[in-house]
């Protein structure tokens, strides 16, 4: 059983490298955030991950978490570890420093966050919806609401949860049914709400629930939907927890994967009522959560790039350490490992050149985030917030999808071997098949990147992208090296196809949305294939220069430009495919009608 070992190298060759971590330290407040700094930060974290959250992980998905009396009890073993993890100061690294978080940018955070979700996917959702919750009230809670929680929320010792989903409701939060009633400074809140991640646990003090509620007189849809604070323990005038609220967990879900995790059903008011405190004004709690959601939704994807790591390492030792048949050409040799045979590399191949896609692209939009955040002139910060909108679902999207595929492909790897638990490389199938649903599902994202980001700005954003990725192609041109002479070649056909995909996705969903929503899936995964084929592009113009420095990893730079140019060669083709799809596949998606299914 392989045991999960963080890619130091490519994290710190994208930070420092690739996205610039030097832009970023040049931000307001990030002065102090150098190279050494998050050298040290991403070593101890690999450590971390690696002793304490990866033993867990196999343990963890065979126990599972378990309900008895309304309590839920978590896997031998995590309690103790997330005791760990909140005394390390590692649920505050990129928390605001006024309620006790280190204040590192998110291009620091969203790697260390990649293994924590590698080496356990189950525990690390908890720590990632409490980011969430303090994204929320850090945007939209009272000074009241931010000095009582966002303290204990940043250093861990309370945990967070957004509670969103109705059994009757699903995605179609127009029909929440669980109701508000005002009463004095509070309300009581009456309701049921499903599939509450770590809705309930012992492994933190208290539990500030954000639950979506309609006040009596609320307008019906979605504009009629408020937010409210609702504590497992009510607060003490001292701030701490008190008296147990009327909220409890009544049963939890069986899950395909991340069986560690509680994943309950929650009921609010079962007696008395739970008490509630509005966030913000009444029936604007939709706007409020979407930016909890927006944050968690890159976090998704990251747990895409994660997963998709883990099953890559997982089958990596497999192939290095199963000897079946001998290697082609070599007549009767001796039998070798079946990291000989071409079509095995050729998926290691392509699991690795993905992922090390995947990852580069989450790490530019968290640095478009940090300068969203925090760079000193205003226009650049409502560009890079321009750039983060686009980039969500598409980083959300793309990383998750590909994360199933990758996962998929590592139990081919392990052949009959990977189909049976034993081997554990089937956990992380089942594991990553939450994270496209997570958070709004793919065709959720799609239809948000296709309506809301590239049709409503007509492109703005997106073209601005595009012409990005066209400016690599005058620096890919100064150099012959056959290599980076593929990678231009792929790199141009398939920002051509991205270019008149948008084009039409723009003009068709002027007239006839329905036209453009039905290939929107197919126009994300083309913008994030083409996307990654892009920032592969400059990581080989990066490792290419490296290699005449006689201090450059010549090992590791070698290693990117072949990853860089098998992407261009075998993933970067796709994106013709994709164009077609998008630009001409409209009719057949919509050609039957309701009875003819």
């Amino acid at each position: 059983m392989s045991s999960y070992n963080a890619p130091l190298k490519d994290m710190q060759f994208v930070i420092r490298d690739l996205v610039g971590l030097a832009e970023i330290s040049a931000l307001p407040g990030f002065e102090e955030v150098n190279a050494d700094l998050i050298d040290a930060v991403l070593g101890e974290a690999a450590r971390f991950a690696r002793e304490v959250l990866d033993p867990l992980n196999r343990s963890g998905d065979r126990q599972g978490a378990r309900l008895a009396e309304g309590k839920v009890s978590t896997p031998d073993g995590f309690a103790q570890a997330y005791r760990q993890f909140v005394d390390a100061g590692w649920n505050g690294l990129a928390g605001q420093t006024a309620y006790g978080g280190q204040g590192l940018p998110h291009l620091a955070a969203i790697p260390v966050a990649e293994m924590w979700n590698s080496a356990n996917l189950s525990f690390s959702l908890c720590p990632m919806l409490t980011s969430g919750v303090m994204e929320a009230l850090r945007a939209h809670g009272s000074r009241d609401q931010q000095a009582r929680c966002l303290p204990h929320l940043t250093t861990g010792r309370w945990t967070g949860t957004m509670n969103l989903t109705e059994p009757q409701a699903g995605s179609d939060l127009s029909a929440v049914r669980t109701r508000a009633m005002r009463e004095g400074d509070h309300y009581r809140i009456r309701g049921t709400k499903i599939f509450i991640t770590w809705g309930e646990h012992e492994m933190a003090e208290n539990i500030v629930h954000l639950v979506l509620a309609r006040t009596p007189d609320a307008p019906e849809g979605v504009k009629g939907i408020s937010m409210f604070i609702v504590p497992k323990f009510l607060l003490q005038d001292d701030g701490m927890p008190g008296e147990l609220n009327d909220v409890k967990c009544v049963s939890l879900e069986h899950k395909l994967g991340i069986h560690a995790s509680p994943t309950c059903v929650m009921s609010y008011g079962e007696g008395k009522g739970a008490i509630g405190y509005l966030v913000g004004d009444e029936n604007r709690g939709l706007e409020y959560m979407f930016t909890m959601m927006n944050h968690a939704r890159l976090g998704v994807g990251v747990e895409g790039v994660a997963l998709a790591e883990r099953a890559y390492q997982h089958a990596l030792e497999h192939a290095k350490t199963r000897v079946q048949g001998r290697e082609i050409g070599q007549g009767s040799g001796d039998r070798v490992t079946i990291i000989h045979h071409p079509d095995v590399r050729r998926m290691l191949m392509s699991m690795r050149s993905r992922i090390e896609a995947m990852r580069a692209l989450a790490c530019f939009a968290a640095a478009a985030l940090d300068k969203a955040r925090h760079h000193p002139v205003d226009a650049e910060r409502r560009l890079s917030q321009a750039l983060i909108d686009l980039l969500t679902p598409i980083v959300k999207g793309w990383c998750t999808e590909q994360a199933i595929e990758i996962a998929s492909t590592g139990i081919q790897v392990h052949g009959g071997m990977g189909f049976v638990e034993e081997t554990g490389a089937a956990q992380y199938l089942r594991d990553a098949r939450i994270t496209t649903i997570y958070e709004g599902t793919t065709g959720i994202q799609a239809a948000d990147l296709v309506g809301r980001k590239v049709a409503f700005e007509k492109g703005a954003t997106a073209f601005a992208v595009i012409l990005q990725m066209r400016a690599v192609d005058a620096d890919l041109a100064k150099t012959e090296a056959a290599g980076l002479a593929s990678i231009r070649a792929s790199l141009k056909d398939a920002v051509d196809a991205l270019e008149a995909a948008t084009r039409w996705v723009i003009e068709t969903f002027q007239r006839d949305p329905r036209t453009a929503a039905a290939v929107s899936v197919p126009y994300l995964m083309l913008f994030g294939t083409v996307a990654g084929g892009w920032i592969m592009a400059r990581a080989a113009l990066v490792a290419h220069a490296a290699l005449s420095d006689p201090a450059a990893d010549r090992e590791f730079m070698k290693a990117k430009l072949a990853t860089a140019r098998f992407y261009a060669e075998h993933e970067l083709p796709r994106a013709i495919a994709l164009a077609r799809e998008v630009t001409g596949g409209a009719g057949s998606v919509l050609a039957l009608t309701e009875s003819q299914f």
